[in-house]
């Protein structure tokens, strides 16, 4: 699979860079990560993100200085960000520059870029914001912080709702083919055939 993956930053956050027949597109922007998509020459042109919470676009800046453009579900929100919560709650000292879109995605479903067909599903519940990227060609769905390996992303925080988070993955995740690999914001590589059969919290 023309995947690379990178886990960064303070909370060890995944980031993935796909390589696919001359289309570089990178999903999610944890701390550094350009960094790797330097040392391996690579040459992204978009950054798609799940959703805006801070270990997820600490380094949106550095990639926006590289020319790539930035897709994602709103508008740039420090609501969304919750950096100041980072800071002032959990200690870490987090400094992310405001940014602007390039692209909004919402009421998006499917978008192409290069020769990549990608399909967007909005799935609140984690974040307000939270969607995940499916690209059938690969057979490989982006979660973010929706379904992650044998777990789900936290409901508790502001704009947070477990049943819209367990509906979204029911009717936008599950309905995938089993096959289908699940890379997610946090831990492993799974599957959605996986999930289905061990995941304890949906």
């Amino acid at each position: 699979m023309p995947i690379h993956s990178y886990t960064g930053g303070h909370v060890f956050t995944n980031g993935f860079i796909v390589d696919h027949n001359g289309t570089c597109i990178v999903i999610d922007a944890p701390a550094l990560i350009h960094e790797v998509i330097q040392d391996h020459g690579l040459k992204p042109t978009h950054l798609l993100l799940t959703h805006q919470h801070f270990d997820h676009t600490e380094d949106v800046e550095a990639l926006q200085n590289m020319g790539v453009k930035v897709l994602m579900h709103s508008p740039y929100s420090e609501t969304l960000i919750r950096q100041k919560e980072a800071r002032e709650n959990w200690g870490l000292p987090v400094n992310i520059t405001p940014f602007e879109a390039d692209t909004l995605l919402d009421g998006e479903n499917e978008i192409k870029i290069g020769d990549l067909e990608i399909k967007i599903f909005h799935i609140p519940g984690h974040s307000p914001d939270s969607v995940a990227f499916y690209i059938p060609e690969l057979d490989v769905v982006f979660a973010g912080d929706t379904l992650m390996a044998e777990s789900m992303g936290r409901t508790d925080l502001p704009g947070g709702s477990h049943e819209q988070l367990v509906e979204g993955i029911k009717k936008h995740l599950y309905s995938l083919p089993d096959e289908t690999a699940l890379c997610s914001g946090h831990g492993p590589v799974s599957s959605i055939d996986h999930e289905k059969q061990n995941n304890p919290f949906i």
